[in-house]
């Protein structure tokens, strides 16, 4: 049975930085396609950052403040998030692919971030 798991959320003023991760189990993660989501308040949710063999991809509203990593000896992934804004405030969700499916077909329970200002 596949299951990730988030952590490392929490609450930090703006300027500041968070590292989520995403722990894996029953999934080799090296194999997969992994992603970062989030979904804020009243909104839908977005693609955020996304890793795979070839390298690694961002949305544009986080584009060089937070980096995609993944460690394949530990089956984690990481999202660091550096110089923190309010509008990053959401829930973020790790969630996984096999490549070349369109979409993810894993998801974990998400963790929350709250940026304040």
């Amino acid at each position: 049975q596949v299951q990730l798991v988030e952590s490392g959320g929490g609450l930090v003023q703006a300027g500041g930085s968070l590292r989520l991760s995403c722990a894996a189990s029953g999934v080799t993660l090296s194999s997969y396609v992994m992603g970062w989501f989030r979904q804020a308040p009243g909104k839908e949710r977005e693609f955020v950052a996304r890793i795979m063999w070839s390298g690694a991809s961002y949305a544009d509203s986080v584009k060089g403040r937070f980096t995609i990593s993944r460690d394949n000896r530990k089956n984690n992934v990481y999202l660091q998030m550096n110089n923190l804004k309010p509008e990053d405030t959401a829930v973020y969700y790790c969630a996984g692919k096999t490549l070349g499916l369109s979409d993810y077909n894993y998801w974990g329970q998400g963790t929350q971030v709250t940026v304040s200002s």
